[in-house]
């Protein structure tokens, strides 16, 4: 059914259930298999208000949208006969579950939620040129959570070695905290196509939890 167009495809898309309530972030592919099965409808901004789409009606908005206007941030996918816009939020109809509260604890997320920046010295790295480090180390009781574990270059956690930065008279550029929201949907929301996405998660006290 869709062209195998990289690009659009690997867009992400969020997810609501049927209380519209965020649960998921997905990519294009899944949202349109979930739509192709009814069992999601396309949730759209318009004038400052939300209307929802079946896939059918959708496909329809979407050939009149590439016939008029585009917008520069819209993504595209290519069908045999048509163009599809991607929807950026879509809802589940039958799926009435609350989303979980928790940020799930990762390498991923630490590393963005300290924005890829060693918090010794605060220069940013690839991710291959960074380490994870207990700011109190596991030898003196320190634990692995959200407020003990810091993003570090490989040269100022070798300096630390397996000491408290007190001891080895380093300072954090930052106070570590658990983030209220996933840090990798916070780092989406800073691209202006997913801003659609900040109605369902400025006020929010869920968080997502990326698939």
């Amino acid at each position: 059914m869709l062209a195998h167009a990289s690009s659009p495809l690997d867009a992400s898309v969020l997810v609501l259930n049927k209380m519209f309530m965020a649960v998921h972030v997905i990519n294009v592919r899944r949202a349109f298999i979930l739509l192709c099965k009814d069992l999601a409808e396309v949730v759209s901004q318009e004038d400052g208000q939300f209307a929802t789409y079946s896939f059918e009606s959708w496909r329809e908005v979407s050939e009149f949208r590439a016939r008029n206007f585009r917008a520069e941030d819209d993504d595209w996918v290519r069908t045999a006969t048509t163009e599809i816009q991607v929807p950026r939020v879509i809802r589940l109809t039958g799926y009435e579950k609350i989303p979980k509260h928790t940020v799930k604890f990762n390498r991923r997320n630490i590393f963005a939620r300290d924005n890829n920046q060693c918090q010794y010295c605060g220069k940013k790295f690839a991710t291959s040129e960074l380490s994870l480090d207990h700011i109190t180390p596991r030898s003196q009781g320190g634990g692995s959570s959200w407020e003990n574990v810091v993003c570090a270059c490989i040269d100022c956690n070798v300096r630390k070695g397996g000491r408290t930065p007190k001891q080895a008279h380093m300072g954090l550029i930052r106070k570590p905290e658990k983030p209220k929201r996933s840090p990798t949907l916070s780092m989406k929301l800073t691209s202006k196509k997913y801003q659609s996405w900040k109605t369902f998660l400025d006020n929010a006290y869920w968080s997502v939890e990326l698939k």
